[in-house]
């Protein structure tokens, strides 16, 4: 299903990467059109955030090419950090510095004008600005995310990579982070969200792959993946099929007991 996008913010094509005799990604490809959500799905040590790693410039891969922003990850690799922002599994918020301070002082490190002025933007955006003043070590766990995302929009990047945003968040604060990454999207930010929920895909993305085994093994909307499945039988009701059915039966029932459920331990930057 997958189809080459004129526009694309990120290109990826036969991506690998091993770590010693352990071999991660083995041929991954995929595009992700400008503006949109684009959700990896994959279970523990599928290689997602080895992807976002790569593609971040913080690895470089063993074999194939990728371009973030038109910009080879390898060639133009200072260009890629310039325009993209990443949101790692666990929040960078410095607990000693109040939600304002931690946001002039990523504006400072980018030598931007009105440091202060970006951070007082940003907590309005993010509905922190009552909380602006107060330390990040008092904030919730929906507020902690909010601030860390917000920490990475310094500088208006046009990509932003979010590994796991929601991992270890009550329902209440995932929902939260749900509507920040819809409003970055309406806004034209590309977005690609590697999550091990299913529910969560389903409710965020344009564009759904499934890495499994080192490789893209479906990649489509979430209409085209239903359609991998049987049609839904009509008794009373029709039934569609869930994404979480439709990732357990193109992965195979051998990961049924690893398929990502709420409450998993967030995979390894190593994979």
């Amino acid at each position: 299903m997958s189809t080459t996008t004129p526009g694309a913010a990120i290109r990826v094509h036969g991506l690998e990467k091993s770590f010693k005799d352990l071999h991660v990604l083995r041929g991954v490809d995929f595009e992700v059109e400008r503006g949109s959500i684009f959700a990896l799905l994959g279970s523990n040590g599928a290689g997602k955030t080895t992807v976002v790693n790569i593609l971040s410039t913080l690895l470089r891969p063993d074999a194939g090419t990728a371009s973030v922003g038109g910009f080879d990850i390898d060639d133009q690799s200072g260009s890629v950090r310039e325009t993209i922002s990443l949101t790692g599994q666990f929040a960078a918020v410095d607990d000693t510095l109040t939600g304002r301070e931690n946001l002039v002082l990523v504006a400072r490190l980018r030598h931007l004008p009105q440091p202060t002025r970006i951070a007082d933007d940003l907590l309005a955006r993010f509905s922190l600005t009552e909380a602006g003043a107060r330390r990040a070590a008092t904030y919730s766990g929906g507020m902690r995310r909010r601030l860390d995302i917000a920490m990475s929009l310094v500088g208006r990047p046009s990509v932003i990579f979010l590994d796991e945003p929601t991992t270890g968040l009550d329902p209440e604060a995932r929902i939260e982070v749900w509507k920040v990454v819809e409003e970055l999207a309406g806004q034209g930010t590309t977005v690609l969200l590697t999550t091990q929920y299913l529910d969560e895909a389903e409710h965020l993305a344009d564009r759904i792959a499934i890495l499994h085994q080192g490789r893209i093994i479906a990649n489509g909307t979430l209409a085209e993946l239903k359609q991998l499945l049987p049609p839904a039988e009509v008794q009373y009701v029709e039934k569609q099929p869930t994404l979480e059915e439709i990732f357990l039966a193109i992965i195979g029932s051998d990961a049924t007991t690893d398929a990502g459920a709420p409450g998993t331990q967030p995979e390894n930057v190593t994979e």
